[in-house]
């Protein structure tokens, strides 16, 4: 659908220099834009790029001018204004309220009427699926469980038993929520599974990846705070708590019972022990292996993971190393008699 600059700019709060009136029929990146293409940049390199395509408007934050004569849309932040462009662009095709002939919904499930549940979906016994949900396919819901408002599961998300999401939650193919925690105990030579009777809890605004898993409790909940975002292939266990506003990126794994606080980033491949307390806003490097707790605000990197200086000295020392230990075999050399023949 075509937007003029200035319907644009009135989306995104920002103000149009040059045609306020041009039409722009899509986005694109800078590299393949078309005349009509609103492209954005967000700072003076990709400015340069972009000035040089045959994009129509340019998203830009700062003083940027255009010296080809590009209608701009200035905002204060290129990168969120081009996220909510796209939204205008590409909306998320609108799916009809009603349930497919091939799912089978338990006698006592309560699925709201603006809700629209696809084929092969299993909704079970007690099940309560909030307004305007989406069950796209090949889903199944396990008993007791809650799906708030807004929420979209992609085909063949599996959830568990009295699992609990919040609003406007989106969750990937293929993820499974509140499987077995992994809990066993060595009994006379066979390792004996410990029940796992707890559930999972999902606060709302979050997102979790493709193939992701989430083991639900063996007492009590695994908790995913609101607005977290999960990306594919991560492994949480149960009983980890995971703060508000966080970033888990993919391969990452977390063991159980582990704390996490608000605004934690954990980069990809990073694997983190269980039972420990990782403070609010730490960021932990990719493929850091986490053994001890973090106190608020720091940076980890490596494994075993330490704090970001410390383990750069390290690194800085380790490149240094050859060259000392031909020095340090040169020196004995020196004051050994008997090396001198």
């Amino acid at each position: 659908m075509p937007f003029t600059a200035a319907q644009i700019a009135s989306h995104l709060q920002g103000e149009v220099l040059g045609d306020a009136q041009i039409v722009l029929n899509s986005f694109a990146p800078a590299d393949r834009a078309q005349a009509g293409d609103l492209t954005f940049a967000e700072n003076d390199e990709f400015f340069a790029r972009a000035e040089q395509t045959a994009a129509s408007a340019i998203i830009v934050s700062g003083s940027m001018t255009s010296a080809a004569g590009k209608v701009l849309i200035r905002v204060t932040n290129a990168r969120v204004a081009f996220a909510k462009a796209l939204t205008l662009f590409f909306p998320e095709p609108a799916l009809p309220p009603g349930i497919h002939p091939c799912a089978v919904i338990a006698k006592s499930a309560q699925v709201d009427p603006t809700a629209h549940v696809g084929p092969h979906c299993v909704v079970g016994e007690n099940v309560r699926v909030g307004a305007k949900v989406v069950l796209l396919g090949g889903n199944h819901i396990g008993d007791n469980s809650i799906l708030g408002d807004d929420v979209k599961l992609f085909p063949n998300v599996v959830i568990y038993p009295r699992t609990e999401i919040g609003k406007r939650v989106r969750i990937h193919a293929g993820t499974v929520i509140g499987s077995d925690g992994y809990g066993y105990v060595l009994d006379a030579g066979i390792h004996r599974k410990v029940p796992q009777i707890g559930n999972v809890i999902i606060g709302d605004d979050v997102e979790i990846g493709a193939n992701v898993t989430i083991d639900r409790g063996a007492l009590g909940a695994t908790v995913i705070g609101k607005g977290t975002k999960i990306d594919n292939l991560v492994q949480i266990a149960h009983n980890v708590q995971i703060g508000e506003h966080c970033l888990v990126i993919s391969h990452a794994g977390i063991a159980g019972s582990t704390k996490l606080g608000n605004y934690v980033i954990v980069a990809g491949q990073v694997g983190i022990a269980g039972h420990l307390k990782i403070g609010s806003k730490v960021t932990i490097a990719a493929q850091s292996g986490v053994m001890n707790d973090i106190p608020d605000g720091q940076t980890w990197l490596g494994s075993p993971a330490q704090q970001d200086k410390q383990t750069k000295r390290q690194w800085i020392a380790m490149k240094h190393l050859p060259e000392l230990l031909r020095r340090v075999s040169k020196l004995e050399k020196q004051s050994d008699p008997e090396s001198k023949g």
